[in-house]
């Protein structure tokens, strides 16, 4: 099989696994801090202006994974050492994140803090990137349900794992390290298959590429846009979730409450995100399970919105759990079917990554006047709910997928 080529040879168990690993590793360091850690952080430096100080340091974070994610992509194309073209750009990713995460433990001010963060978006990325393109490079159409269902699986456990070490190591400096060491441990048995493409002949590029026309690839347009709009709600609902306990449901621990959550939202994720993968590519189709979860993932929405209580949290954890699981699987086959070129798979799948970023800055813009001004959670996780059932309506507009 050549580099360029679609792949038919099946990946082994061990492949999947130690991938998974590697992705559990990723999702730890980024979640950690974006679910307990930065918030902690904030409130630690800047008690009166917490929501803003948050605010900054996440948009500037996600303004730096909107060119990081694409640039490393492209670069991993265009990489002809002898190791692969991803596997070098997915061990410079771990080590960086590692040392970015040290940095945040030892940030002194919301500057520092807000540099340390974009640091670990920068560097993270470019292993996301890596990690990501790995699998149109090595995974056949037949399994990508399957293997997107754990990538799946290795997402959520690193949400459990990273709000668990936050929670449970205590101080906001060690919950740093911890998830920088945890990094690099599940990232080296991945490194270690050393299975990966290699090109001898780096591709053209031009600045220009990073612009795909929606005209001349209509599919990947609309792809592009339903994950927008899935993660801007999702967004949305989970960028002030600490604050949404502390302060509306005014639980005592919003700490523990975010573990908790977490953990129940994780469970019922676990129970749909491998098996739906199989199933869809079992019977070959991909939309009909995306429009679905976006409805089930936007009806948890509703229930924060409209129950804005521990009881309703708890439940819109297990909703969400549910539709996310079926989502994560399925949407990532269904991305990596519409991509449309080969020679630019870590590019192009780098720009469909902005598709999860950009929502993470425009969602503390939103939401900040919304909770302060504008009528509170519940206006902002009804927004939340719309925004998703949008980008559920609108994967039918993808044509070239069943």
């Amino acid at each position: 099989m050549t580099a360029l080529a679609e792949p038919t040879e099946r990946v082994p168990a061990r492949w999947t696994a130690l991938f998974s690993l590697a992705g559990l590793g990723l999702f730890t360091a980024f979640y950690g801090p974006i679910q307990v850690l930065l918030g902690k952080q904030a409130q630690a430096l800047a008690p009166d202006d917490k929501e803003l100080a948050l605010g900054l340091v996440v948009g500037l974070g996600a303004a730096t994974s909107l060119v990081a994610n694409p640039v490393f992509g492209a670069i991993s194309d265009r990489t002809t050492w002898r190791l692969g073209r991803r596997l070098p750009w997915t061990a410079f990713g771990a080590a960086g994140g590692a040392v970015s995460l040290v940095v945040l433990a030892m940030a002194p001010n919301i500057a520092v803090m807000a540099v340390g963060w974009c640091l670990a978006q920068l560097t993270l990325n470019a292993m996301l990137a890596a990690l990501v393109a790995a699998v149109p490079d090595q995974v056949p159409h037949a399994q990508r349900g399957m293997v997107g269902g754990w990538i799946g699986v290795g997402q959520t456990l690193g949400i459990v794992v990273g709000s668990g070490i936050a929670a449970v190591v205590g101080g906001i400096a060690a919950g740093y390290l911890v998830c920088a060491m945890f990094l690099v441990v599940a990232t080296l048995p991945y490194l270690g298959l050393r299975r990966d493409t290699v090109i001898e002949v780096r591709p053209p590029f031009h600045w220009r590429a990073f612009w795909i026309s929606p005209r001349r690839y209509p599919d990947f347009g609309w792809a592009w846009l339903t994950r927008f709009l899935m993660n801007l709600g999702n967004a949305i609902a989970i960028v002030y979730l600490l604050y949404f306990l502390q302060d509306a449901v005014r639980y005592a621990d919003p700490d523990g409450g975010v573990f908790v959550l977490t953990a129940i939202y994780a469970a019922t994720l676990l129970s749909t995100v491998v098996i739906s993968g199989m199933w869809s590519d079992r019977v070959g189709r991909r939309r009909v399970f995306v429009c679905g979860a976006g409805m089930v993932m936007s009806a948890a929405a509703l229930l924060l919105a409209a129950f804005p209580t521990w009881s309703g949290a708890l439940v819109a954890a297990a909703v969400l759990g549910l539709g996310f699981g079926v989502y994560t699987s399925v949407d990532f086959a269904l991305m990596t079917e519409v991509l449309p070129k080969a020679g630019d798979r870590g590019k192009d799948l780098g720009v469909i990554n902005v598709a999860n970023a950009l929502p993470q800055v425009l969602a503390p813009v939103l939401a900040a006047p919304i909770v302060t001004y504008l009528g509170g959670y519940p206006v902002l996780y009804g927004l939340a709910a719309v925004v998703g059932v949008a980008g559920a309506v609108l994967v039918y507009r993808i044509r070239s997928v069943a």
